[in-house]
C-alpha cells in the first residue's frame, strides 16, 4: 500500500461508472475524494491528526460498527472522516487488507523478541511473585476475618 510519508492527507480520485442519462446526453461523473490519512514516521497509518490507527478503525467496522459507533469510541474523529475512511477501505480492501496483515505480523515479531528477552522475563516473574504474594495476603486477611 502506497502511502506517502508525512502530515498530507491521502488524496484519491477515482473515476466513476455511473452514467447520468437524459434526453440530451448522457455524461460520466468524476469524483475526487480527499482521505484524512496520514502515515507516522514508523509506517502506522492515522486518521487526521489523531492518535487511531486505521487499522483501529477497519477493525470496529469489520466488526459491525457503525461510523456513528466509532465516532462515540474515539471522540477525537470527526464523523466525516470515519466515513471517508470506510469509504476508502471499501473502494481499497486488498490494499488496507494487505497493510493489515503486514501491520499484524511486525507485531507479532516485536511480541516475540520483547518476551525472549532475558531481562523481560525476569521483570514479568517478578512481577508475577509480588502478585502472588499480595493475593496470599488478602486472602489471609479475608479468612482470618471470617473466624
Amino acid at each position: 500500500m502506497d502511502f506517502p510519508l508525512g502530515d498530507e492527507p491521502i488524496k484519491h480520485i477515482a473515476t466513476s461508472t455511473a452514467i447520468a442519462y437524459n434526453k440530451l446526453a448522457m455524461s460520466k461523473l468524476r469524483t475526487t475524494m480527499t482521505v484524512p490519512l496520514t502515515t507516522t514516521e514508523f509506517g502506522t497509518i492515522r486518521v487526521g491528526h489523531s492518535r487511531v490507527s486505521l487499522d483501529s478503525v477497519v477493525h470496529h467496522y469489520k466488526h459491525g460498527a457503525t461510523a456513528e459507533r466509532i465516532a462515540e469510541s474515539f471522540p477525537s474523529l470527526d464523523l466525516a472522516d470515519i466515513y471517508a475512511v470506510i469509504a476508502y477501505y471499501l473502494a481499497h480492501r486488498e490494499s488496507v487488507e494487505e497493510y493489515l496483515r503486514q501491520q499484524e505480523a511486525e507485531a507479532d515479531a516485536l511480541q516475540q523478541q520483547i518476551e525472549s528477552d532475558p531481562k523481560h522475563q525476569e521483570a514479568t516473574e517478578q512481577l508475577r511473585e509480588r502478585i502472588r504474594a499480595r493475593w496470599a495476603a488478602r486472602q489471609s486477611s479475608t479468612d482470618s476475618s471470617t473466624d
